[in-house]
């Protein structure tokens, strides 16, 4: 098969595809029968379950802790047990936490991984999208370590973060030092060590006798 068939195939199934889940029966596999989909917001959160389940089936959050809870609960009087939400810049963190301190399965989803499907146009639409294509086990989950793993990891960035902070620092005072001809870094090799603190400290308080 030549390539120009091949890419013509592959369009063609996934027209397809998105017909068929565009459609009220798409005919596919039910994998998750208790599924809800939420479109992850700034500000607020639309959340959305099957419509047998609640009649009001999409129902919007404020991004509030109190809220968060409030979402949970609803959730769980739905019958909920799986939750797909896209991971929308720092915005999901909170939730998914209170979700899965919750027990509910929570599927992380790469936004990159649905925005190449049709069906969307509002966020109502889209935590409804959202939730048909978990429904049909169509969403990846995106690797998330436990929750001490993610403690320690958030404590090793915050630390790197220091380090190139410090780093950061030591740079602009070579620089400044290098501007008024104090070439201290051809005399000893690390500025920030005990003898380069203590020169760069006698510097200073030289600055600040009068004249």
């Amino acid at each position: 098969m030549t390539a120009g068939n091949k890419l013509w195939r592959n369009r063609k199934e996934r027209k397809e595809w998105a017909r068929r889940l565009r459609s009220e029966d798409p005919g596919l596999e039910v994998v998750h029968p208790h599924a809800a989909g939420i479109d992850v917001g700034n500000s607020a959160h639309y959340v959305a379950v099957r419509p047998d389940r609640d009649p009001e089936p999409v129902r919007r959050f404020e991004c509030f802790t109190a809220d968060l809870y409030r979402l949970a609960e609803w959730l769980a009087s739905c019958g909920v047990q799986t939750v797909a939400l896209q991971s929308t810049g720092v915005y999901w963190i909170p939730l998914y936490e209170i979700l899965e301190d919750r027990g509910f399965e929570v599927y992380l989803v790469n936004a990159r991984h649905t925005k190449n499907l049709p069906g969307r146009k509002s966020d109502v639409q889209e935590s409804q999208w959202l939730l048909k294509l978990h429904t049909y086990g169509l969403l990846n989950n995106s690797f998330q370590p436990p929750a001490e793993i993610r403690v320690l990891r958030t404590y090793w960035r915050q630390r790197a973060e220091h380090v190139s902070g410090a780093a950061t620092c030591i740079q602009r005072m070579q620089k400044a030092l290098t501007q008024m001809n104090l070439q201290l870094s051809n005399v000893i090799s690390d500025l920030s060590g005990l003898t380069g603190q203590a020169i760069v400290r006698a510097i200073i308080g030289k600055s600040d006798l009068p004249n």
